[in-house]
C-alpha cells in the first residue's frame, strides 16, 4: 500500500468503483465504456493497477475496495501536508487561507471540528 497515489484518470475510475461497489467486472467494463469511453482492455489494465496498489480487489469477477474513499483521500491529505508543510496543519491552513477567504459556514464547521477533536 506504499504507492497509494492516483492520477486524474485513475481517480475518476476509482470514484466509479467506490460509488458502485460491490460491482461485477462486467458492470465495471460497461460503466467505463459509458462514462470514460474506455475499451475493455483499458478498464482491466487500470483495474489491475489499482488492485496492485492495494486499493481494490477483484475476487472471482466482483470488485470491492480494500480501503474506503474517505480513508484514501484522508491518507492523501496527510501525505500532502507532510510533504509540503513539514506535517504542520496550521502552516497548511495559513497557506490555504492566504488566497481564499473562508465563508462563515466554513469557519463555523472548522470550529465545530476542532471542538469535537478537543473533547476526545
Amino acid at each position: 500500500m506504499s504507492d497509494m497515489q492516483l492520477g486524474a484518470v485513475e481517480s475518476k475510475f476509482a470514484d466509479i468503483l467506490w460509488a458502485h461497489e460491490p460491482i461485477s467486472s462486467a458492470e465495471v467494463v460497461r460503466l467505463c465504456e459509458e462514462e470514460l469511453k474506455w475499451k475493455k482492455s483499458t478498464t482491466f489494465t487500470v483495474l489491475r493497477r489499482l488492485c496492485e496498489k492495494g486499493i481494490f480487489q477483484n475476487n472471482k469477477g466482483t470488485v470491492t475496495s480494500l480501503i474506503s474513499r474517505d480513508a484514501f483521500y484522508a491518507m492523501q491529505s496527510e501525505r500532502f501536508v507532510a510533504e509540503n508543510f513539514d506535517g504542520s496543519l496550521p502552516a497548511f491552513f495559513a497557506a490555504f487561507t492566504a488566497r481564499k477567504r473562508l465563508t462563515k459556514e466554513e469557519a463555523a464547521e472548522l470550529r465545530r471540528m476542532v471542538a469535537e477533536y478537543e473533547e476526545d
